[in-house]
């Protein structure tokens, strides 16, 4: 057979070598691999593609490829050269340079692949796209035998470098090398999961053992890569479900998601766990991932064989690529990818003189307000300090977009505790609305909301109310009492005075608000939630715990609809509550939420991370957070914050139900703070708060 077209010449950035593993074998495995490798190779940027079938025993790859390359000629493709024929000449060739030098095995491994042409094991399987196909061998009478004798045990203990410096050779002539492998734990496998691949794309199926043999496959990877010096490179998995009809086999998504009744934990926890581990990352999701890529098996079998439809895996293929052609994580949304794509076009377009600084500044900023939501808020600052910068630069400090991006950056540093920053920025806001809009629009109005928020948290609390109310007075003359600026401006007024432990005039102003929202919101609406949860915390503080309880549970069973069980949101909820109910001694209806929330963190975090018999109390976590941003404030000499953060912290510090350990740290943060901002009389009043309260819980308990 001839091979005068398989001409890729070298690359000037080597590509990547990527295995595709299926517990269950060839079908769905041989359809993704086809169908990526079609739309790789029909993008300019992505080719030339060679794709390899390793599966010796069970070789169909070369029937998902309808192109006959040598046709024209009159060779049987079936007699072509493979894979099989390759390595026999390299084992043989390795015998040979043996015999004659005593190289290292890098040396040994690339004297071989220099001595064995590649080119005359490779086909062209595509007429119109360069794709490139190196069979499993030469399909003969003898095939099964010679595949038989390929002993990669010996070729390995050879020369233990040749299947790393082959796949480093195939990628320094093809953009993309995608090896199918078979099923098992034989040396091939072993060769093909281990030693070759920079990625791994794993499929399984609800059948048993088939996730169990992903990880199998994945974690002796890992360990054999971190135990041998020579071998030490990263290697990226990527996932797929694979279910009869895609997502819409698993409509209770208990696969996915896990069974509590039944006690069993879905696969995603479980490759999150994974993934967690082998990366060493604390937080790590793929909600993502699985959300958008879900493998229909029976559109999986039909892209085989003549006239078989190309198309049918192409949408799976096309978002698995989205992750994949970029080398991106899987636990990274898809938004994320999709916003990092446009940030690099429009870096790309500005160094080449086009006006993108628009364009730039607008990706950065939603990039930025991303990360934040996802809890990275150092690489949200990061981006929108640039974003705010090119806007400055291109449009003028008091342009619209300009505000914008100085609104989300305050935003930012008020919700990550940098309140001077915020302060400085909203400040600033201030001075560019007015300038710009007017001192009684809107966004001036709204930004003057925020900044009061913000000087109650610095405890400046009489200023902080009186800005509050002058914003109110000015949206209830504008837009009157019920109008969305009006309860915006009010709830936030509430904020501040649960801050300054007002919770009488907190609870009035939120039950007005709360009032106002289901009227013109509705009751499940975002806002109406939020303020509902507000104001039951407020409710629990003043001891009317029978109407806290309601409105959370009413909150509750909102979230869990809407947001799902394992929202944070729903999370947030249920601590909360569970507050409410220890509060209220009802032990029976705490232990009901610790076992679900138990069932979640085993869904999301490994076992031996989060046993259920060291399970924190209700709250804790969110106290343990707070506590940790106060000593990180401590730290970077922050008092006025640290102030702040401590006079937010002591009521919560000395709440019934609060481990021993953790008020005990919180108590010597928070005296450390008041000793260090010199006054004297906060640390005597937060002494006889501590007091009161142990003399309430032991009279609470000698009643009991």
């Amino acid at each position: 057979m001839t091979n005068k077209h398989v001409t890729p010449l070298p690359l000037e950035t080597p590509g990547a070598v990527t295995t595709f593993y299926a517990y269950e074998g060839g079908p769905a495995r041989n359809a993704l691999l086809v169908a990526m490798a079609l739309q790789l190779a029909g993008d300019a940027a992505q080719a030339p593609v060679l794709i390899i079938d390793w599966d010796l025993e069970s070789p169909s790859l070369h029937a998902y490829t309808d192109y006959q390359d040598g046709a024209d000629t009159g060779d049987a493709p079936a007699l072509a050269p493979g894979l099989v024929e390759y390595f026999s000449a390299l084992r043989d060739e390795l015998r040979r340079q043996c015999a004659t030098r005593s190289d290292d095995a890098e040396a040994l491994a690339d004297a071989a692949l220099d001595a064995v042409d590649w080119r005359e094991h490779v086909q062209r399987a595509d007429g119109r796209r360069p794709l490139y196909l190196m069979r499993a061998g030469r399909f003969d009478d003898s095939y099964a035998a010679r595949a038989g004798r390929l002993d990669w045990h010996a070729l390995f203990d050879a020369c233990p470098a040749l299947p790393r410096r082959f796949a480093a050779r195939m990628a320094r002539h093809f953009r993309h090398v995608l090896v199918a492998c078979r099923a098992g734990r034989s040396p091939a496998v072993s060769v093909c999961t281990t030693l070759v691949p920079d990625r791994i794309v794993g499929l399984f199926t609800p059948a048993p053992g088939s996730l169990d043999g992903l990880e199998g496959v994945v974690q002796r990877a890992i360990d054999y890569r971190c135990t041998h010096e020579d071998e030490q490179r990263p290697l990226l998995l990527y996932p797929v479900a694979c279910a009869a009809d895609g997502a819409r086999s698993d409509p209770g998504q208990r696969w996915r998601r896990g069974d509590s009744a039944q006690g069993k934990m879905g696969y995603q926890a479980r490759l999150e766990a994974l993934l967690r581990d082998a990366y060493g990352m604390g937080r790590l999701r793929l909600d993502s991932w699985f959300d958008e890529l879900q493998l229909p098996l029976s559109e999986a079998l039909a892209i085989a064989g003549p006239g078989a439809d190309r198309r049918a895996l192409a949408r799976p293929a096309a978002c698995l690529l989205s992750w994949f052609t970029q080398g991106s994580f899987p636990w990274h949304s898809l938004a994320e990818i999709k916003l990092r794509r446009a940030v690099a076009r429009a870096r790309a377009d500005a160094a080449s003189g086009a006006p993108a600084a628009a364009g730039l500044a607008a990706s950065l900023e939603r990039l930025g307000v991303l990360c934040q939501h996802e809890g990275r808020s150092g690489e949200a600052g990061e981006l929108l300090d640039e974003s705010l910068a090119l806007r400055r630069a291109a449009l003028g400090e008091d342009h619209h977009e300009s505000r914008a991006g100085l609104r989300a950056l305050a935003g930012l540093h008020a919700a990550s505790g940098r309140l001077l920053d915020a302060r400085h920025g909203y400040e600033l806001l201030i001075q560019g609305c007015a300038r710009s809009a007017g001192a009684e629009h809107p966004e001036t109005l709204a930004a003057r909301s925020r900044l009061a928020c913000v000087l109650g948290r610095l405890g400046e609390g009489e200023r902080a109310l009186a800005l509050h109310e002058q914003v109110v007075a000015a949206c209830e003359r504008l837009w009157g009492e019920a109008g969305a600026a009006t309860l915006d401006s009010l709830e936030a007024l509430a904020v501040t005075l649960g801050g300054q432990s007002e919770f009488d005039r907190a609870r009035i102003v939120y039950e007005r608000v709360l009032d106002g929202r289901r009227r013109q919101q509705g009751t499940e609406h975002e806002d109406t939630l939020r303020c509902a949860q507000r104001l039951a915390q407020v409710l629990g503080e003043t001891g009317d715990l029978g109407n806290a309880r309601r409105l959370l549970e009413a909150v509750l069973r909102a979230r869990e609809r809407h947001d799902g069980l394992d929202a944070a949101s729903t999370q947030q909820v249920r601590e909360a509550l569970a507050d409410i109910l220890d509060a209220q001694g009802d032990i029976a209806a705490v232990r009901r939420i610790q076992e679900a929330r138990a069932w979640t963190r085993e869904r999301h975090h490994p076992p031996e991370q989060q046993p259920r018999e060291s399970l924190v109390p209700p709250a804790a976590d969110a106290l343990q957070h707070q506590l940790a941003q106060l000593q990180d404030l401590i730290d970077r000499r922050s008092p006025v914050e640290a102030r702040a953060l401590a006079d937010r912290l002591r009521h919560a510090v000395l709440r019934r139900g609060v481990a021993h350990p953790l008020r005990k740290r919180g108590r010597k943060m928070i005296e450390q703070v008041y000793l260090q901002d010199g006054d004297k009389d906060a640390v005597l009043a937060f002494k006889e708060d501590l007091l009161s309260s142990l003399e309430g819980a032991l009279g609470q308990g000698g009643a009991r």
